[in-house]
């Protein structure tokens, strides 16, 4: 029996909510249905055991200014799927101009001349097929990393969910949770991130190492791939597994490490086993009987991680994601965590105090917070992998009424200071 503990329900939008006004909880059989939130983190050089969580690269992450609307879903939109919806991930193309990705399963990008002035732009980028066979790995995708090297041809990767409950016959049980099978796959661009497509047959980057079953009971897979970084010639990404018990290959749940030196040939990406980059989650639809390979998973995260970028003045790593009071958390919000490796992170500390996602909108008496990200303006690298001593918290806030989240959101940026030890 796989891992039952999941770790981010995020509620994309399946219709256009803005245009049809809020569902209601139950509405299809779960259609408002529920994303795990962006994960991200990278690893720069295999572990040394010498580094400790007790020896942090960076002293404190603090606010210092309130927060300003990048984009808001009823003013902003095109059509009623545009709401802030993942992390925000950004790149610089061939003319310097910047593309924003975040929204919904109908992708579309936020274009401006800088981080500063960003409009969203109509042009659907990527669609969703909302396909039955789950072999095709075309139901529902979310554009939520980006890698180019020259503003011209961008690798993606997919938070790509199978949601089995809305084809008939699939899943008996009818629930989204209990239905839901998610796989990492890939696609890729050629006019600097105006139009992506996906390979025939699709490429999957991480997959359970079985297909879809009808009966499963609860979420399974790999999901929330994080933003791609750089070190050296490796580029990192991190993602989320809800771990399984299967003959040969028994994987924990959490969050795992994925290297590559080429993001442009997805087939190249391995995942850390706690040696070395050797595992491999092929396609289970097209190697029936693949081998059997589990990652070590990372990081003192509840669930995603939100971002993760290298800080240029200490080479320090900061990550942020979301946590809900409990379990060593002692409130709910946005936390941060820095790291010399990438594997041995120091105590988390809260930034933002606030209920998130995780949290019972029945309860939390107000808008939610949701999907942290890190960009600096200024960032040298073309891909806003990296900050200096100031950066701009990015997030959403999903407004809710009663125990429903609806689609009035915003994206919201903050500006935050970033101090290394002395």
């Amino acid at each position: 029996m796989e891992a039952t503990a999941f770790f981010c329900t995020v509620a994309p939008l399946s219709r256009p909510l803005l245009t049809q006004g809020p569902p209601s909880p139950t509405e299809g059989g779960g259609r408002a249905s529920r994303v795990a939130c962006a994960a991200l983190l990278i690893l720069t050089l295999i572990p040394h055991p010498a580094l400790a969580a007790s020896d942090p690269p960076l002293s404190a992450l603090t606010l210092v200014g309130p927060p300003s609307i990048v984009f808001k879903a009823g003013r902003d939109a095109c059509d009623g799927a545009d709401v802030p919806d993942a992390p925000a991930r950004a790149f610089r193309d061939a003319s310097g101009a910047v593309a924003l990705y975040g929204m919904h399963y109908r992708n579309r990008a936020l274009r401006g001349p800088d981080l500063g002035h960003l409009k969203l732009d109509c042009t659907v980028v990527l669609d969703s097929g909302e396909k039955s066979d789950p072999a095709a790995y075309d139901d529902r995708s979310w554009i939520t990393a980006t890698w180019t090297e020259d503003g011209t041809r961008v690798a993606a990767l997919l938070h790509h969910e199978y949601q089995a409950n809305e084809h008939p016959g699939r899943c008996p049980a009818g629930e989204y949770m209990a239905c839901w099978y998610n796989t990492i796959t890939a696609a890729a661009s050629a006019d600097g991130g105006r139009s992506f497509t996906r390979k025939s047959p699709p490429v999957v980057v991480a997959g359970a190492p079985f297909r879809q079953e009808v009966d499963q009971g609860h979420h399974r897979g790999f999901f929330n791939p994080s933003n791609i970084v750089a070190d050296g010639r490796w580029r990192y990404f991190l993602a989320s597994t809800t771990g399984w018990t299967r003959p040969g290959s028994d994987q924990e749940a959490g969050v795992c490490l994925f290297r590559s030196d080429d993001p442009a040939d997805p087939t190249r990406w391995r995942g850390w086993t706690g040696t070395g980059f050797t595992a491999a989650f092929p396609d289970p639809y097209r190697a029936p009987a693949p081998k059997p390979a589990t990652c070590q998973t990372v990081g003192p995260f509840p669930g995603p991680v939100g971002a993760v970028v290298r800080h240029r003045g200490s080479s320090g790593w900061i990550a942020v994601f979301m946590a809900k009071a409990g379990d060593g958390f002692p409130h709910s919000g946005f936390y941060w965590t820095s790291s010399r490796d990438l594997i041995t992170w120091d105590q988390p500390r809260l930034l933002v105090a606030g209920a998130t996602l995780y949290d019972d909108p029945c309860t939390a008496n107000g808008p939610l917070i949701a999907y942290p990200s890190l960009l600096d303006p200024d960032a040298k690298g073309r891909n806003f992998d990296d900050v200096g001593d100031t950066a701009l918290l990015t997030y959403a806030r999903l407004q809710t009424e009663g125990c429903t989240i609806t689609s009035d959101r915003d994206l919201l940026r903050r500006p935050v200071a970033i101090r290394v030890w002395p």
